[in-house]
């Protein structure tokens, strides 16, 4: 089992900022990424960023130009900085972790419990 400690979230104003930290109790050996997805009141999960440990990154198109992936000192850390937040923006942020192991090698996601992030008008 995998555990994801995520800290930072909270609460900001529209245009503010909020960073998201994420570690993994993984071996970067095993972890072929990491990402962050939200959850908002009524709606479906939906991936914001992921970055690979090889440095590939994608973001969702709502958050593009303003949030900003990255690893920690090491790879199994993975930072989102939010800048420029909208009302939007407001949900419950989960980091996850793809992992691969021997001796299958499957592919198994991991996920954090989650952390408020709310911004308001």
């Amino acid at each position: 089992q995998v555990q994801l400690v995520e800290s930072g979230g909270g609460l900001a104003q529209a245009g503010g900022s909020l960073r998201l930290s994420c570690t993994a109790s993984e071996s970067i050996d095993y972890i072929d990424l990491m990402g962050w997805y939200r959850q908002a009141p009524g709606k479906e999960r939906e991936v914001v960023a992921r970055l690979t440990t090889t440095g590939s990154w994608n973001y969702a198109d709502p958050v593009k130009g303003r949030f900003t992936i990255s690893h920690g000192e090491a790879l199994n850390t993975v930072i989102l900085e939010m800048n420029n937040l909208k009302p939007e923006d407001t949900a419950v942020y989960y980091c996850a972790t793809d992992v691969r192991r021997p001796p299958t090698w499957r592919t198994k996601t991991f996920w954090s419990q989650g952390t408020q992030v709310t911004v308001s008008s």
